[in-house]
């Protein structure tokens, strides 16, 4: 993962010292200490007596000023010597990497209020949080309800895959609660991982009680891939305000129910493959527990700082050049030949 912060100012800052000369030099001139002669503006350095010869003209009178174009010129000039530029601080972020699939239940429970303003929309934030905190690993996400998709392959992408995470919502599938499909759908996309490279983080709150595919069967599966299954039951202890039917126009009707969890299924699908089972009870727990993972499955990480430097130098040196020409050509143009 590559940061860039972009700043302007100058490589050689110390050819800025040469502005207090360049100052000193036009007080001098306005107090009138440079005239050595009558009718001459000294410290122009002027190629001819032309302004004398001028024609009087618009474009004379313009050329009138050309005393105050060497002036810019020099400034320009230290602006050159003194580099002005964009510096770019690259910040590279380097280490093993480890494949993580985060399957997230989307039955309509996970719209119950015993979390604000629900559990899905608690969970979908950190889960947004954990992938922040993961800069090095490949991440992707597995829905699922009745059925399963994947919202997201494994990627290092991580700010797309957090702009996909607000398109999780309950109804995108068939409900239900197929706890073996979701998992055996993250696995399906960890078959290039290396074994005890990998995890499974499988985020649900409920029963399983539908699917092909039995929830020990999958854990199986992992268990044979060398893939670590973190299960966490979400959901108050008791009772808690959820979906309990819904209308004919779509709507849903909510109720006080009770939670049910089947956390025996759900810890030793995690026992199997090395992993642990965690009950979330509210929110703060949820982050405690994405916290612990991190721990658990901590990589190590190093940070390198590179600085950049990209010169913007032309811009004055050829602002110096035309002004260098307007002090130049009424010498050139408005001279008077015998």
């Amino acid at each position: 993962m590559i940061e860039n912060l972009f700043n302007w100012g100058f490589e050689q800052p110390l050819f800025l010292l040469l502005l207090i000369p360049w100052l000193l030099m036009l007080l001098w001139k306005k107090g009138g200490g440079h005239r050595k002669a009558k009718g001459q503006t000294g410290f122009l350095f002027p190629i001819s007596n032309s302004d004398k010869n001028t024609s009087d003209t618009v474009w004379a009178r313009v050329f009138n000023f050309k005393k105050w174009f060497l002036d810019l010129a020099i400034l320009m000039l230290i602006f050159v010597f003194a580099r002005p530029g964009n510096f770019s601080e690259e910040m590279i972020i380097e280490g093993e990497s480890v494949d993580i699939m985060i399957a997230i239940d989307l039955s309509s429970s996970m719209l119950a209020t015993d979390f604000y303003p629900d559990r899905l929309e608690v969970a979908k934030e950190l889960m947004a949080d954990f992938i922040d905190s993961r800069p090095v690993d490949r991440i992707g996400i597995v829905a699922f309800a009745g059925e399963s998709f994947t919202l997201s392959p494994l990627t290092t992408d991580h700010n797309m895959l957090k702009e996909l995470i607000p398109d999780l919502h309950c109804g995108m599938i068939a409900d239900g609660t197929a706890i073996g499909m979701g998992l055996a759908t993250a696995l399906a996309r960890m078959r290039e991982t290396p074994p005890e490279s990998g995890l499974v983080i499988l985020l649900t709150d409920g029963v399983n009680n539908t699917g092909t595919i039995d929830p020990m069967t999958a854990a199986r599966m992992a268990e044979q891939m060398g893939i670590t299954v973190y299960s966490i039951g979400v959901g108050s202890e008791g009772i808690a305000r959820a979906p309990v039917r819904r209308n004919i126009d779509g709507s849903l009707v909510f109720g006080n129910v009770r939670v049910e969890i089947d956390e025996a299924l759900l810890r030793e699908m995690s026992a199997l493959t090395g992993g642990r089972y965690f009950r979330a009870d509210r929110e703060e727990t949820l982050q405690e527990i994405y916290d612990l993972i991190n721990e658990l499955e901590a990589t190590e990480i190093t940070v390198e700082s590179v600085r950049h430097f990209q010169s913007w130098f032309r811009i004055p040196l050829g602002l110096a050049l035309v002004f260098c020409l307007l002090y130049l050509i009424p010498d050139v143009v408005f001279r008077k030949f015998p």
